[in-house]
């Protein structure tokens, strides 16, 4: 028996922004200029009463109901988010409590939108370990409340969600066949939220300046992305006995449309189906892999037996690949 993933799911608030909606919040930019630097039509935002923890229940009920598995028979629950709900406790034991899962412990990962690939392979080490359990894995980020909208280039980018997946044991071939994890802290400060923790504590002056705004440096970014990856997915997919030609679905990171339809060709995908959902979501951080790979699966794209590649890439900088053979 391999891990794999039993079941998936997935949230989106139902408040839908519009670039024409969003155009008028945010300084000198159009629905236009939007859509062709973005490939975005829309994103969503949670409700005011809503935070990240309800939307992370909410995807992963849906996993567990795809998966059939009780939430009792949780044995980890792990959340990958960079705006919890609180600075402690973990949003993971939020969401234990919103869903049941009494048996579960419980953790959050921060590596920003790398985070669910991260959370993945720490569910799949535990479960390999401890034959008969189950891990639930969450990607989560309520984004729409740490945007400056002064910052049209990061502004318009970003929604809310939250994307889940179950992983258990499953039958070989099928499972998680390899994974691959970097870190590059001499690039940490592409992406970041200033100010808030212990370097910067959180003053009366740091919210005035606008210190616990999201902020990136997008062609930093664009060029750490489109130098780092493909390398990296060309030693994962190496590593598992296959090549690039083998991958059936690619479900990346959903960070801008346009950089996408590069980054596919610059990897030499180009045979696989990218599955892209950016165009109505947006880029929802941490929940941006989990989100498309559901959509991917309830759409019919993802069938038993294929060859599924994940990636994910974010502040750290982080980065993070998962290919697996499809089981559920």
């Amino acid at each position: 028996m391999a891990v794999g993933f039993l079941g998936t799911g997935s949230y989106l608030p139902e408040r839908v922004v519009t670039n024409s909606e969003i155009a008028g919040l945010v300084t000198d930019a159009t629905p236009e200029w939007i859509l062709s630097r973005t490939g975005i039509e829309t994103r969503r935002w949670a409700a005011p009463d809503e935070a990240t923890s309800d939307l992370a229940a909410a995807a992963a009920r849906r996993a567990l109901k795809h998966a059939g598995l009780p939430a009792d028979r949780v044995d980890y629950l792990i959340v990958s988010t960079s705006t919890g709900d609180f600075p402690q406790p973990p949003t993971a034991c939020l969401v234990q409590r919103l869903i049941g899962a009494h048996a579960a412990a419980c953790f959050d990962v921060n590596a920003v939108c790398a985070g669910f690939v991260y959370a993945v392979e720490l569910a799949r080490s535990l479960v390999a370990a401890r034959p008969g359990t189950h891990a639930l894995v969450i990607g989560a980020d309520v984004y729409s409340r740490i945007l400056d909208f002064g910052e049209r280039r990061t502004s318009v980018l970003l929604g809310d969600g939250a994307g889940a997946a179950v992983l258990g044991k499953v039958p070989e071939p099928a499972g998680i066949l390899a994974v691959d994890l970097s870190s590059y802290g001499e690039a940490q400060d592409l992406i970041k939220v200033e100010a808030g923790g212990s370097r910067v504590p959180t003053t009366a002056r740091t919210v005035a300046e606008g210190g616990h705004y999201f902020t990136m440096r997008g062609r930093q970014v664009r060029d750490f992305v489109m130098d780092t990856l493909p390398p990296l997915l060309d030693k994962l997919v190496t590593n598992a006995g296959l090549t690039l030609a083998d991958v059936d679905t690619f479900v990346p990171h959903q960070a801008n449309g346009v950089l996408l339809r590069q980054l596919v060709d610059r990897c030499g995908l180009s045979g696989a189906h990218t599955h892209l959902v950016v165009d109505r979501y947006g880029n929802v951080g941490s929940a941006s892999v989990p989100v498309a790979l559901d959509d991917a699966v309830r759409s019919g794209r993802v069938a038993a037996g294929d060859v599924v590649l994940l990636a994910g890439f974010g502040g750290g900088m982080s980065v993070g690949a998962c290919l697996a053979r499809w089981s559920a």
